[in-house]
């Protein structure tokens, strides 16, 4: 059985991401075979929070060379985006970044 930790890998911290902390939308990036319900229950287990919605994307990984060498690829990836309800708390980790 996979605990919340094996499902939630990291957060994503970029510019369009931390826009959005203020609708209290958050983005991790999650285990490729994990579904939205799966995801749903290791963010309130994790946070201690209430999440409403969760939108998935799988996120293609981007190719790059090296040198004169062929070409390869990034992994690829699944994002999740977390939107939390208006009762509920924020999450600390993204406060400092707005």
């Amino acid at each position: 059985m996979k605990t919340a930790y094996d499902i939630i890998l990291r957060p994503i911290i970029s510019e369009q991401s931390t826009e959005h902390v203020d609708l209290k939308k958050y983005v991790f990036e999650v285990a490729p075979e994990s579904n939205k319900i799966e995801i749903k229950k290791a963010i309130e287990e994790i946070f201690d929070v209430e999440v409403i919605k969760v939108t998935t994307l799988n996120m293609k990984g981007k190719k790059k060379r090296m040198g004169r060498h062929p070409e390869g690829s990034r992994k690829d990836w699944k994002k999740a985006v977390v939107k939390l309800a208006d009762s509920s708390k924020t999450i600390e980790f993204f406060e400092g970044l707005v």
